[in-house]
């Protein structure tokens, strides 16, 4: 039994299922382990391997010309005008995102014995044990490689590519060189009309008076007392001199001048182990949740546990596993749907950055959960493709600035994906939407990054361009405009100012002053132009401001509540009548297919708008909809059916927001605690406003100690009313609350 929160999670019996495998990641190569324990299979993943399927030839409609026609027909009540909007291609998926291969370990004389297998979230170490035998995987953030040690005398080490799904058209290469250190495998894969390539380069290390024998299609080690096993995956074009990628791994491993000094497996993988858990245990470590939970739960495997759906052990587990999962998928690019993780080549949805929801999402915790991690990959994603949406805008709309794409494989930020019934290239938020994660940041540390200022112009430039059209008021008219993924219930897709635009250009607008006081006064008096949000005839916030538009209720998508959330445009405490209008929109939601990340997105907004109890709701939707994998990674739909990491990336983001919102001017503590989470500690939160928070809360009282990092005064937000904070840099501040 444990007296604290479990890092971690645990079973008793090998994972059959791939989805069942636990993980470990760096943000650039990913590792899943399952199988038994004489046959192992370690499937290697790289966020940069997307399968060409021409979309890496595709470009964005060249509509531009059109686009004044089609305002027109949009205002004269054209309803479907949009759906002709379009150069008559078919719809193009982006490239789907695809595992490497599987690393196999046979253990031919496996002794039987008691199995356990486990994985420790402060370190990201998988640990196998059966009877003597034992391994252990991790992905270093330090060098970069995925490290396998391996406890047995008798091994089979191969690479195989044949995973489900993968095409019979691939052109593969192996091969196989013994070395007076061991051997050296390599896998090379080729994709049929292309001259993209990948190649794995795994160099394998026994110690203990082993021998070594090539066989098909691998390495057979005998005598060892230990093999330590270093993999990396190089994507490329022609031909690839594996030479330097060889030595660096075995600089990894150097060899001593004098041989009785030789580095045993054992210490060569601590070595490494230590160099990557000094960036790993800090980055995990930073933010941590204690509900109090029974301690005899908290030692439960995690398949028992997700079988006791209001446990706060439960929780607690899976605000620890969605924090290491989102950190070890995150680096060289942002999560995709499955994270960093896949066993399968058929990808769902091509494995993509789903940007018009999922991927804000996955990411919701970032600031808040000091993940800075998360936050970088992001920016970096975004800066990177800043000239593909410069195409998008002047393409489409013949614009200046940017437009963010739908989807997005990692290659590319041009938009292609849409067709009728998702017309995903007239959404005009995306770049708004993007961004708000960045902004946080900012707010968060207390400076501007650059890259996110450049940003922010740029879709500035693009309402200065787009935003000509106006009604009958004055008011500027967002045409056409997309609300995803929904439609009016008497129009079609594109229609006429849906909320989420209407959101996004004015903090678009707002926050690019902010950022540029050069631009503040007109990129201000833009914003101001934008028509208020329309209350429809059953008190709801509609979805589209222009009247006549009727509301489509089922739907998964909760885009028109962005003025909520994560935006603070419409709250409790400043705009009280928009605040009831979205909360009745949301109680008039209905959750359509049952996806993860629409439930979870309605727990954010209903933490925002101060409903325990419909955050409680929308949480057991998924924790007794059967949604999480034993790994504690995700599903798309109940029933554990696609695996998808929407659920468990986004479930810190729901924890922490029930506990604790802030604002750059506002502290609000415990807006929407369900009724199950009475007592718990929430330590190391950052908050916009510079300071971190440390909260504890009973049914009776709650404490809070901010520990500011800049001086600033900030309001007060409970149910008894507001009072103002002064704080000060550097010095502790300690609140003592007997309402929230």
């Amino acid at each position: 039994m444990t007296d604290g929160p479990v890092h971690g999670t645990w079973e008793a019996r090998p994972a059959a299922r791939w989805e069942d495998g636990f993980l470990s990641g760096n943000g650039h190569h990913g590792a899943l382990l399952f199988g038994d324990f004489d046959d192992e299979r370690l499937v290697v993943t790289h966020h940069t391997l997307v399968r060409p399927n021409g979309a890496e030839h595709a470009r964005p409609p060249r509509l531009a010309a059109e686009l004044p026609m089609l305002q027109e027909r949009l205002l004269a009540g054209e309803l479907d005008a949009a759906e002709s909007f379009t150069d008559g291609r078919p719809l193009q998926w982006v490239q789907p995102f695809h595992p490497a291969f599987q690393i196999r370990l046979r253990r031919p004389h496996a002794a039987a014995g008691d199995y356990r297998r486990s994985v420790d979230f402060t370190t990201g170490v998988l640990h196998t044990e059966c009877g003597q035998g034992r391994g252990q995987v991790f992905v270093s953030r330090a060098d970069d490689v995925v490290v396998q040690h391996v406890e047995a005398a008798d091994l089979v080490v191969s690479l195989d590519h044949r995973l489900p799904g993968a095409p019979h058209t691939l052109l593969v290469g192996q091969g196989i060189v013994r070395a007076a250190d061991g051997a050296l495998l390599t896998l090379r894969v080729r994709h049929p009309g292309s001259d993209r390539r990948y190649t794995g380069i795994t160099l394998v290390v026994p110690t203990g008076g082993a021998r070594t024998a090539l066989v098909t299609p691998g390495v057979h080690v005998t005598g060892a007392d230990s093999v330590l096993i270093l993999t990396r995956v190089v994507r490329h074009t022609g031909e690839l001199d594996t030479a330097p990628h060889v030595e660096a791994l075995r600089d990894l491993v150097p060899e001593p001048e004098d041989a009785s000094d030789a580095e045993s497996a054992s210490d060569a993988c601590a070595r490494l182990l230590d160099r990557h858990v000094s960036l790993h245990r800090p980055a995990y470590a930073r933010v941590t949740l204690d509900l109090g939970a029974d301690p005899a739960e908290r030692a439960l495997p995690g398949s028992q546990l997700l079988a006791r759906p209001d446990s706060p052990a439960l929780l607690e587990r899976l605000f620890a596993a969605g924090r290491y999962h989102l950190l070890s998928a995150s680096g060289l690019l942002p999560p995709r749907l499955t994270g960093l993780w896949t066993g399968d080549w058929n990808t769902a949805w091509s494995g993509a950055f789903t940007n018009d929801a999922n991927l804000n999402l996955q990411t919701a915790s970032a600031a808040c959960a000091a993940l800075p991690e998360v936050t970088e990959a992001l920016a970096a994603l975004v800066d990177r493709q800043i000239p593909d949406w410069q195409d998008n805008a002047r393409e489409i709309f013949g614009a200046r600035g940017v437009v963010a794409p739908p989807h997005s494989d990692g290659d590319s930020g041009l938009t292609y994906h849409f067709s009728r019934e998702y017309p995903l290239h007239l959404w005009t938020a995306g770049a708004d939407w993007l961004l708000k994660p960045l902004v946080d940041h900012d707010e968060t540390r207390g400076e501007q990054d650059p890259r996110t200022a450049r940003a922010l112009a740029e879709t500035a430039l693009f309402y200065e361009d787009f935003l000509t059209r106006t009604d009958a008021d004055g008011h500027l008219v967002v045409v056409p405009s997309y609300s995803p993924e929904n439609r009016p219930a008497n129009g079609s897709w594109g229609a006429v100012n849906a909320a989420m635009d209407l959101s996004a250009a004015r903090h678009a607008l707002r926050t690019a002053a902010a950022y540029h006081p050069e631009r503040a006064e007109a990129w201000r008096a833009l914003a101001d132009r934008l028509p208020p949000h329309r209350i429809n005839a059953d008190g709801a916030l509609a979805e589209w401001a222009w009247p006549g538009l009727d509301d489509t209720y089922d739907h998964r998508h909760l885009s028109h509540l962005y003025g909520v959330w994560p935006l603070d445009e419409i709250t409790p405490y400043d705009t009280p009548e928009l605040a009831e209008a979205a909360h009745r929109a949301l109680e008039l939601r209905g959750s359509e297919n049952d996806s993860a990340h629409g439930h979870l997105h309605h727990a954010l907004v209903a933490a925002r708008l101060r409903d325990g109890e419909r955050v409680a709701h929308a949480l057991g939707q998924v924790l007794k909809g059967d949604f999480f994998h034993d790994s504690l990674m995700s599903a798309h739909y109940p029933g554990r059916d696609v695996y998808n990491a929407d659920a468990a990336h986004t479930l810190p983001a729901v924890l922490i927001e029930m506990l604790v919102q802030s604002t750059p001017d506002r502290l609000v503590p415990l807006p929407a605690v369900p009724a199950g989470c009475s007592r718990g500690e929430l330590r190391g939160v950052r908050t916009r406003f510079g300071a971190r928070l440390d909260l504890t809360w009973s049914p009776t009282e709650a404490t809070a100690v901010l520990r500011p990092t800049r001086t600033h005064r900030v309001e007060l937000r409970t149910s008894s009313g507001a009072e103002p904070l002064e704080l000060v840099a550097g010095e502790d501040h300690v609140l003592r609350l007997e309402a929230w």
